[in-house]
């Protein structure tokens, strides 16, 4: 994310307005098996990553997608090797401080969803420094999970609506979507309409469980280092010539 892209500007002609998805989800997978069909160290995968979420960002701010939300980094992820753990932290944080300008300049809104309370100290600063910075602005609305996961979201939204019933603040049928969804750590965002998935896994791994229930998916086994704006086009074209029924005939 260090290289100032080229705008792509117009959207492909082959794309149609009206049918553009307005939130598309992320799981961005491969980056280590990408580093190691070229003999490279896992890390140099997570820093191409990083260049192809900005392609993709720059991608829905030209061609008219309104939110643009990527699973960075999963409570499981704790697990992989400490070295690698704590390069992504010191990724995340360099990204932030660098690329913060440019996201002011290009209207982009970014937001961080997650445990965020456990992260490093100094990282938590960056964070909260570019949430503030882009709260005003009014282009792409930017989501980054990071220690996120869709099980201690739906459980943490449990425990705070459980809290007000037995407060008596709330009664147990008052309960219903929409005040679920308030206390979700997406509240405010709507659901994504794609989401898609790099690498050919076939699952959706503790990302955005209740926010996924209808939106159409987009398996392609490119790693996501090498997931350009081509393959965008082509998850997009995939995406428009689908009949979203939700459930109804």
């Amino acid at each position: 994310m260090t290289a100032k892209l080229t705008a792509l500007q117009h959207r492909p002609a082959d794309l149609i307005a009206e049918r553009m998805p307005q939130h598309v989800a992320v799981i961005m997978d491969g980056n280590g098996r990408w580093a190691k069909q070229r003999g490279l160290p896992r890390i140099m995968g997570h820093k191409r990553g990083v260049d192809t979420l900005k392609l993709l960002l720059r991608c829905c701010n030209d061609w008219g997608i309104g939110a643009l939300t990527a699973y960075a980094f999963s409570t499981e992820n704790w697990g992989r090797p400490e070295e690698e753990v704590e390069f992504l932290m010191v990724l995340f944080e360099r990204v932030l401080r660098r690329e913060l300008a440019e996201l002011m300049a290009e209207n982009v809104r970014i937001r961080f969803v997650g445990n965020l309370a456990v992260l490093p100290a100094s990282l938590q600063q960056e964070i909260e420094r570019s949430m503030v910075d882009t709260a005003q602005n009014t282009g792409v609305q930017f989501t980054v999970a990071t220690n996120y996961g869709g099980r201690q979201e739906i459980v943490q939204a449990c425990r705070a609506i459980a809290h007000q019933v037995k407060q008596g603040n709330l009664e147990p049928e008052e309960v219903n979507d929409a005040l679920f969804e308030r206390h979700l750590y997406t509240q405010g965002l709507a659901d994504p309409d794609l989401l898609i998935r790099t690498s050919g896994e076939m699952r959706i791994s503790n990302f955005l469980l209740w926010q996924l229930a209808y939106a159409e998916m987009y398996i392609t086994d490119t790693f996501w280092p090498d997931f350009d704006h081509e393959e965008f086009h082509r998850a997009l074209v995939n995406y428009q010539q689908r009949h979203r029924r939700f459930g109804k005939l």
